[in-house]
């Protein structure tokens, strides 16, 4: 049904995370578009530098109250966000009045929407169902410094 629902947005492009969960979700949108899935290394997932433990939401919310925090050689929340950030914005530029699909991970876009609207912390994080649909939109009247989309959640 979502695939559906988005190939009728009538996407000029869809391009994902190259891990291979994103791909597996816009892929049906895109075979309905006629559309090949293009994968970006920046729209990969959050590198929280943690190995797959059970445990991992304290860390995670650990991390969202010092979004500056960063395990050693690991990604914090917020270089997360400026790259999400500067992701989306290329691709805005790249597919300049094109409706654009987006394949990623949750922390990511939680962090993409945390950049663009208030009110997004680890709550939403923990709770976004999967898989979640948020449509962004770019303003073309004015683009704040640093450039941001306008999220439409709803």
């Amino acid at each position: 049904m979502a695939a559906h629902e988005l190939a009728a947005m009538k996407p000029t492009a869809v391009v994902s995370s190259p891990y291979r969960r994103a791909v597996a979700t816009v892929e049906p949108a895109a075979r309905k578009a006629g559309l090949e899935v293009t994968t970006r290394w920046e729209l990969r997932e959050w590198d929280s530098g943690l190995e797959p433990t059970p445990d991992y939401a304290g860390h995670y919310e650990r991390s969202w109250v010092d979004p500056d925090f960063a395990r050693p050689g690991a990604e914090s929340l917020r270089q997360l966000t400026a790259r999400a950030m500067a992701a989306v914005d290329r691709l805005a530029e790249e597919y300049d009045g094109g409706v654009v699909l987006v394949g990623s991970h949750g922390t990511f876009v939680s962090r993409l929407l945390a950049g663009v609207r208030t009110g997004i912390g680890w709550p939403f994080s923990r709770d976004m169902p999967m898989p979640a649909i948020h449509r962004l939109r770019r303003p073309h009247e004015h683009y704040p410094a640093p450039k941001a989309a306008r999220s439409d959640l709803s």
